[in-house]
């Protein structure tokens, strides 16, 4: 073989090893990566659960709070003799002494009742 001919082979062979070097780095950061996203997919998962499961807690707790404030408004309503008054004449007929009931009877049947 001639002295060009060793050069070329050399160069053929150099050019071919840092190629197959910068392959096998290259697998390697790619397992490296893929194992980094791997390993990172259970907290994301876990992450994603639990802020669903906190937009569901802070809507039940919402709508906790009208319930609460619609049972404090019918306390309050309880607490007024006025209101209270009104409910025993209406739901359960009650007059004071000395005053007469009357009980409107329509055409076509019993009366409506109460809202009560």
């Amino acid at each position: 073989m001639s002295a060009q001919a060793r050069a070329e082979v050399v160069e053929v062979q150099s050019a071919e090893l840092p190629s197959a070097r910068m392959n096998a780095r290259a697998v390697a950061l790619l397992l490296i990566a893929l194992a980094v996203v791997l390993l990172a997919i259970a907290p994301l998962r876990g992450y994603l659960d639990e802020r669903g499961e906190l937009k569901d807690l802070r809507s039940k707790a919402t709508t906790l709070e009208r319930q609460n404030q619609a049972l404090q408004d019918r306390i309050d309503q309880l607490g007024d003799p006025t209101f209270l008054e009104r409910m025993a004449r209406e739901c359960l007929g009650m007059v004071e002494p000395g005053e007469t009931a009357f009980v409107v009877v329509p055409a076509h049947g019993k009366p409506d009742p109460p809202d009560c």
